[in-house]
């Protein structure tokens, strides 16, 4: 189990991937985008999860340039994470897409480069696109977003390099037992996104109890649920002291008891789209 929010999972290509992270989905561009990266550095987190299409990599790009230089840290203590969109799917045009989501950042290389959604009948030649951007050494690691167990087994079929990295929508009641299972057994991290549920998480009566006894937020309670279950997470927050109190979640273990009380809330109940049905 992580000890610390620097801890991390070993990918299956070698590279270390921190447990936690912080997510930057619909964090306006700018100041907002600017100020919660540095925040988040601050507290200590070295994950940063951004996409093209959150269209706010220019304001983390700067976040992570300013974060550096007043931590005294370097690019290579940071963990950065983006995404092909599905507009640029295809061999040729997610290249380029790689290329342009590093000058937005003004990055030299990711860590972490993700096919974003399935989409409709492109993935496959995506993937070639960010194999070749791996064995070229551009990105650290490659990895696919969104995806079913059948996508996978779809990917599996021809790939060269196996997706070191899943991130999907995972909380209490989506709780992904068949694929989490079948990552694991692939050697494929589990992420997730929207770990609290865009805030729906909080409506959840049943997690109170555990989140009183622990003397945690309803929030840290879920976060630490993710990290027993082996999944890397990472929670979106624009506020300082709620990205400092989200990472508190070292100092306590939930039961066995406790975690199964969790995976029983599961509903297959999701926030956002269904992979098999977002086809563009």
């Amino acid at each position: 189990m992580p000890a610390n929010l620097q801890d991390t999972t070993t990918l299956n290509n070698g590279v270390k991937m921190p447990w936690f992270g912080l997510g930057v989905f619909k964090v306006e561009d700018g100041s907002q985008a600017v100020e919660s990266v540095k925040a988040a550095i601050k507290a200590g987190y070295r994950s940063i999860d951004t996409a093209a299409i959150y269209k706010n990599e220019e304001g983390v790009g700067q976040g992570i340039r300013e974060a550096l230089e007043e931590n005294e840290l370097t690019r290579d203590d940071l963990f950065i994470t983006s995404k092909v969109w599905n507009d640029d799917q295809g061999y040729e045009s997610a290249i380029k897409a790689y290329e342009a989501s590093l000058e937005r950042l003004g990055l030299d290389y990711l860590d972490l480069y993700l096919i974003h959604w399935p989409g409709k009948d492109k993935f496959k030649d995506t993937w070639n696109a960010l194999e070749k951007l791996y064995k070229d050494g551009k990105v650290r690691s490659i990895g696919v977003s969104n995806f079913h167990v059948h996508h996978l087994e779809e990917l599996l079929k021809d790939a060269e390099v196996v997706p070191a990295v899943n991130q999907v929508e995972y909380h209490p009641r989506l709780a992904q037992v068949e694929l989490l299972s079948y990552c694991k057994e692939k050697g494929i991290q589990l992420e997730a996104w929207s770990p609290l549920m865009q805030g729906k998480i909080f409506e959840i009566g049943e997690l109170n109890s555990i989140a009183e006894k622990y003397q945690k937020s309803v929030a840290q309670i879920v976060l630490r649920w993710d990290l027993q279950n082996g999944v890397v997470t990472i929670p979106k927050s624009i506020k300082e002291q709620r990205i400092i109190e989200n990472a508190d979640v070292f100092d306590f273990e939930l039961s066995d008891e406790e975690m199964n009380e969790i995976n029983r809330l599961n509903k297959d109940e999701r926030v956002g789209p269904n992979p098999d049905e977002f086809l563009f």
